[in-house]
């Protein structure tokens, strides 16, 4: 009986993974956003002053009761400068900063919101940063510009699940988009997690060193606005839940995030 060679069996494909860090398209939007109108800065001096009076975030803006100051922009500059600010940046190193924050947060936050949420939510924490801002400094003459309070508001956010096993900040993580869709935790429960904890009090604890030092990014010497900061960061940890698309269900909250490298209880 004649015998046959067997036909060589082939491995199952692997099913490429995608890297960690690959901006998803709403991000990468958002800093081309950013990056076109820091182009302002070639305009003639006069005309870039004008755009930072229009669309910066001026306290005074809203105070009547000291000096009666008017300011380029009208009533309708004191609607959107809420959001726009966030928008405008001092120089090069003030853009550089806060795109580095928003690689690892701002990614897996936008992916797991889509553009459309990502966008609102940013500028729902620029907002909540802006007001932060006027409460602090009520008669402030000085604009505000900078995305710091929405890149806080994304890190507030993504750490609701960014420990969460199977996460981008876990032991064991899976791709990004796996990454980005795990269940989130309760705020309860986030609030009782020690790598959470842990990094809040690394990072209140690094703006209010800011705060207390007058500390200046750039060579302008431009101070930070780490009120608007905290604002930002609290509206993100608290309104998380509000955009979040991802479901979440009593057995992957207890799943969270206290499990070793060896993926034990």
């Amino acid at each position: 009986m004649d015998s046959h060679p067997e036909s060589p069996v082939a491995p199952p494909a692997e099913v490429p993974r995608e890297p960690i860090l690959t901006l998803p398209s709403a991000l990468t939007a958002y800093v081309l956003l950013i990056a076109v109108i820091h182009l302002r800065v070639l305009l003639p001096a006069q005309m870039e002053n004008w755009t930072i009076d229009v669309f910066g975030f001026i306290p005074k803006r809203y105070d009547s009761t000291l000096l009666n100051v008017t300011f380029p922009g009208g009533a309708g500059a004191k609607v959107w400068t809420f959001v726009t600010y966030s928008l405008l940046h001092a120089n090069l190193t003030h853009i550089g900063f806060n795109v580095l924050w928003l690689l690892p947060f701002g990614s897996a936050l936008a992916r797991r919101f889509g553009a459309v949420r990502f966008f609102v939510f940013m500028a729902v924490t620029a907002a909540a940063g802006a007001l932060a801002h006027l409460v602090t400094h009520e008669h402030a003459i000085a604009p505000m510009i900078g995305a710091s309070a929405s890149v806080s508001g994304a890190m507030a956010a993504a750490i609701r699940f960014a420990f969460v096993r199977g996460s981008f900040l876990s032991f064991s993580r899976g791709d990004a988009e796996a990454a980005a869709r795990v269940p989130a935790l309760s705020l309860s429960r986030a609030l009782r997690d020690g790598r959470v904890l842990g990094f809040l009090a690394v990072w209140f604890g690094v703006n209010i060193v800011f705060g207390l030092g007058s500390i200046t990014i750039g060579g302008d010497g431009a101070s930070v606005a780490w009120q608007a900061h905290i604002g930002g960061f609290l509206a993100g940890l608290v309104l998380f839940s509000l955009f979040d698309p991802v479901p979440r269900t009593r057995g992957d909250a207890a799943n969270a995030s206290s499990l070793d490298q060896s993926g034990r209880v």
